[in-house]
Order: C-alpha cells, then sequence, then structure tokens
C-alpha cells in the first residue's frame, strides 16, 4: 500500500503513443508545441485562471516565477523551512536569500503572524508553500504583501484541486506553482506549470521557458530550457480529467480514516473552515519522535507506506547548515518534523485498508 503511486490506463498509452506517431516531440516555441497549448488551455479552465504556462517541472516553476519577478542576488524571499527543499533552492538559484521563518502549528503552513517580522527593505518576494495539500492562509499573507508591496507567489505544487472559499490553489497569489510528478495527485510524468492572471508576465514566462526567444535565435531575455515536452502535455490532458475523481476517492478515504482515527492518541488533519483539501498528504501529529517511529515502523512491516514528510527542515540540512542557516530556531517547525507522519489516502486505499491502518494506530499507541 504505497503511500502514492501515479495511476495511469490505456488512455495514457494512447496519448503518448500518438505523439510519437506524430513524430513531434517538442516545440522550442515560446507558445509550445500543440499538446502543450492544449494543455494549457483546459488547466488554465480548470483553475479558472487566464494563464497556464506548462514547464518540465515543479522547481522550474519555481524558478522561473522568481526569474520572471525580477528577483536577483541581494534579494530577500520568505519561505517556510518545513517544505520540500526546492522552495528554497529556488530562490538560491536565482542569487537570491532566502528568509526562514515559522508555521502555525495546526496547519503546518506559514505562519502569517510571523511573517511580517521577516520583512525588511530587501525582501522582494514571499513563497508560502500549500503544504501536503491544503492551502496556506493566503488571505492573511496576500494582505500583508500586497500593503508592502512584496510579489507573492504561491507554491502549490502540492495543492492541485484544493481551494479556498472556491478560488483555486495556484490561483491566490500574483503567480502560482505546480508539480506533476509522479507521486502527485496527478502526474505527467515530469512536469509542472505556472498560473498567473498578469499579460505581462504570462508573456515573460513563456519567452524564458525557452531560452527568452521572441520568434528563435533572438534571445530578448535571460532563460533557459524549462518546457514541457508533448509527451508529457498528452499525458497530463488526460490525467487532468481523470481528476476529479481521483480526489473524489481520496476526500472519501481522508474522512473515513479521521472518522476511525478519532479518540486515538494521534491528532489528525484539521481542514479550516473555507478551505478544500486535496489530500495528498493525510498527515498526523503524533505525541512524540518516539510514538511516530514507532508508529512508521509498525505500519512498514504490514506493508503501509507510512511515510514522513520532512524528517529534517530545510534550514537543518547540510547544505544550508553549511550556510549559517542552522543558527535559526524555528520552534513549530522542529516540532512538527520530529513527530508527523503520512498515511495513505490515494485512490487505491480500499476501506479495509483504512481499518487496518487504525487498527495499527491504536494497538502502538
Amino acid at each position: 500500500m504505497p503511500i502514492n503511486k501515479p495511476l495511469l490506463g490505456k488512455e495514457e498509452e494512447a496519448a503518448v503513443l500518438g505523439v510519437l506517431d506524430s513524430g513531434l516531440l517538442t516545440n522550442p516555441s515560446p507558445e509550445g508545441g500543440p499538446n502543450v497549448r492544449a494543455f494549457e488551455a483546459e488547466l488554465a479552465t480548470y483553475v479558472h485562471a487566464k494563464h497556464s504556462i506548462a514547464v518540465n517541472s515543479g522547481t522550474a516553476a519555481l524558478q522561473l516565477a522568481l526569474m520572471a519577478a525580477g528577483i536577483k542576488p541581494g534579494d530577500e524571499v520568505i519561505v517556510p523551512s518545513f517544505t520540500f527543499i526546492a522552495t528554497a533552492s529556488a530562490v538560491m538559484l536565482t542569487g537570491a536569500k532566502p528568509v526562514f521563518v515559522d508555521i502555525d502549528r495546526n496547519s503546518f503552513n506559514m505562519d502569517p503572524s510571523v511573517l511580517r517580522y521577516a520583512i525588511t527593505g530587501k525582501t522582494k518576494a514571499v513563497i508560502p508553500v500549500d503544504l501536503y495539500g491544503l492551502p496556506a492562509n493566503l488571505e492573511e499573507i496576500s494582505e500583508e504583501a500586497r500593503s508592502r508591496g512584496i510579489m507573492l507567489i504561491e507554491d502549490a505544487c502540492q495543492a492541485q484541486g484544493s481551494s479556498i472559499k472556491g478560488k483555486m490553489a495556484g490561483t491566490l497569489g500574483d503567480m502560482g506553482c505546480f508539480s506533476f510528478y509522479p507521486g502527485k495527485v496527478m502526474t505527467t510524468g515530469e512536469g509542472g506549470a505556472l498560473i498567473t492572471d498578469d499579460d505581462a508576465l504570462a508573456d515573460r514566462l513563456r519567452k524564458m521557458r525557452t531560452h527568452g526567444q521572441v520568434k528563435g535565435y533572438d534571445s530578448a531575455m535571460l532563460g533557459g530550457n524549462f518546457r514541457m515536452p508533448e509527451i508529457e502535455a498528452a499525458m497530463g490532458r488526460v490525467q487532468l480529467r481523470k481528476l476529479p475523481g481521483f480526489l473524489k476517492k481520496r476526500t472519501d478515504n481522508a474522512e473515513r480514516l479521521t472518522e476511525l482515527l478519532r479518540g486515538t492518541a494521534v491528532v489528525p488533519p484539521l481542514v479550516p473552515e473555507g478551505m478544500r483539501h486535496n489530500w495528498y498528504l493525510y498527515t498526523i501529529r503524533c505525541g512524540n519522535s518516539s510514538d511516530r517511529d514507532r508508529l512508521k515502523t509498525e505500519m512498514n512491516k504490514e506493508g503501509i507506506g507510512a511515510t514522513v514528510y520532512y524528517p529534517t527542515p530545510v534550514h537543518r540540512t547540510p547544505y544550508y547548515e553549511g550556510l549559517g542557516f542552522g543558527n535559526i530556531r524555528l520552534t513549530e517547525t522542529e516540532r512538527a518534523a520530529s513527530c508527523v507522519l503520512s498515511l495513505p489516502v490515494n485512490p487505491m486505499v480500499q476501506d479495509g485498508d483504512l481499518e487496518r491502518i487504525a487498527s495499527i494506530v491504536k494497538r502502538c499507541l
């Protein structure tokens, strides 16, 4: 019972074979190939946004967003440390400095109340992460960012299909970033996308993803090869059509597991009113690291892919510690890293599997 696994069928196979038969595997123009253009249009419609720009990974989406925002060496970008390392590394790749802030104890997302104290004259952007698929408190974060003239880039790489008061994840900032890595709620094999309603940003992003070219061999700005291949886009179009079904099954599983865990020694995920969780990861909080590690070991012994995301906060990883970030004290971040555990609720999980998970929790704790 894996924590997550790509769900692929004959439709994806036919889409990929169609691209191979066409011989058109990629297109270096800013507009992209036919499948890329179609995928972008369908994705923009799904999230109710004006523009979608497909790229080759979620990390590429984050880096391009920062480049398009004009982030440069000497600038500061505020990020959480309780996230996948790509959020901070995208900042480093632009030459800017990540400024790590703490998280809210219940949501595991960036705490808006500490954001204002991290802002300096060098702050040019803030990147809240929709961790585990639950949107960050973008209303408060956006209010603070906009009042200070700071670019808001939403790292929605884990939150495809989530929303706040009906507004889709990825559309809650100046730009939003998605990842379509195989373990996500939908996949293109590898891949990502940027979402924006800003025409100028969209135009810049499309040019930057293919070396800043306008028509070809006429690079007008710095860019790189960040474009999505046609095979990935073709697969993404099929997966996007299946996404509502995937999300319904995840939601059903998550609600059932929460019911089964009621009264146990673990704290199930909390979803604030008005928010919709895509249940990319169903993450419980254990009382301490010993309980968490014992529970994980027992589940793994029985073939249940319980996994810790993320055991080491970004600022405590060897690379960032070597840069001096290890001296930062982030109380809630470090507490969460020591006691969270993610449990499978993906569409392959059946009710009997959920009952087994709950029984192990009750037996171990």
